[in-house]
C-alpha cells in the first residue's frame, strides 16, 4: 500500500484541469517504480522521499507541469535539452504526450532510487562565474574626487563592488541615481559596503 499524503490529494484537486491527470500519472509511476517512497510537501510542491532524502518532485503551474529528480543525473540524456525550459528535467509538461513512456520513466525513477541508496551525492550544476562588473563613468568620476571612497572601492572584492555598481545602475530615474551615487560615495568614504547595515544581523 503506497504511503500517500492527503496534502498532495488537495494539491492535485486544486490544479488546473489539464494538470490533474498529468500529476496523477506521475504520482502513480513514482509509486509503481519505487513502492517505498513517502509523499510529502517541500517548498510548497508535492515531493517523494526515500530514506529521508528527496527522490523527485512535481508541480503544476498555469499552463504547464514540471517533474524532476533531486539526483538530476537519473534523467540521463533525456533531461539534457529541456532543463532550461522549466523546473526539473523534462521541460514544460503541457499534456500526457509530453511525459516519457511508462517504462522509460520507471527506469529513471528506479535509477534515482539506486543513487540515493548508494549514498551518491546529488550533482549540482556549476554556474559560471559572473563577469567583472564595470563601474559606470559617473561612479568613477565621483570616486576619483573622493580618495577615501576610491580606496575603499578598490579594496573591495568584486562582489562588493558589484553591489554598489548594480545599486546605482538599476536606478530608474536620474534623480534616484544621483542620490544613490552620493550615498555610495559617503558610505565608501566611511569604509562601508553597500549592505553594511545587515552584515552583523
Amino acid at each position: 500500500m503506497p504511503t500517500t499524503d492527503p496534502r498532495i490529494d488537495a494539491y492535485i484537486a486544486k490544479a488546473a484541469p489539464f494538470a490533474q491527470p498529468i500529476l496523477e500519472k506521475l504520482r502513480e509511476q513514482v509509486h509503481k517504480a519505487c513502492p517505498e517512497v513517502v509523499e510529502t510537501i517541500k517548498w510548497s510542491m508535492p515531493s517523494f522521499t526515500l530514506d529521508g532524502k528527496i527522490l523527485a518532485h512535481m508541480a503544476a503551474f498555469k499552463a504547464h507541469c514540471a517533474f524532476g529528480f533531486w539526483q538530476r543525473e537519473a534523467a540521463g540524456e533525456a533531461g539534457e535539452d529541456k532543463r532550461s525550459e522549466a523546473m526539473g528535467q523534462f521541460g514544460r509538461i503541457e499534456a500526457m504526450a509530453d511525459l516519457p513512456g511508462a517504462r522509460e520513466l520507471q527506469a529513471m525513477i528506479k535509477h534515482a532510487a539506486e543513487l540515493i541508496r548508494s549514498g551518491a551525492p546529488a550533482a549540482r550544476e556549476k554556474k559560471p562565474p559572473k563577469p567583472p562588473a564595470v563601474a559606470p563613468a559617473d561612479l568613477l568620476a565621483a570616486l576619483s574626487a573622493h580618495p577615501a571612497a576610491q580606496k575603499t572601492f578598490d579594496a573591495f572584492p568584486p562582489s562588493k563592488q558589484r553591489d554598489y555598481i548594480e545599486w546605482i545602475t538599476e536606478a530608474k530615474q536620474a534623480a534616484t541615481r544621483e542620490k544613490r551615487l552620493a550615498q555610495a560615495v559617503e558610505w565608501m568614504a566611511e569604509g562601508k559596503s553597500r549592505n553594511w547595515k545587515y552584515e552583523n544581523c
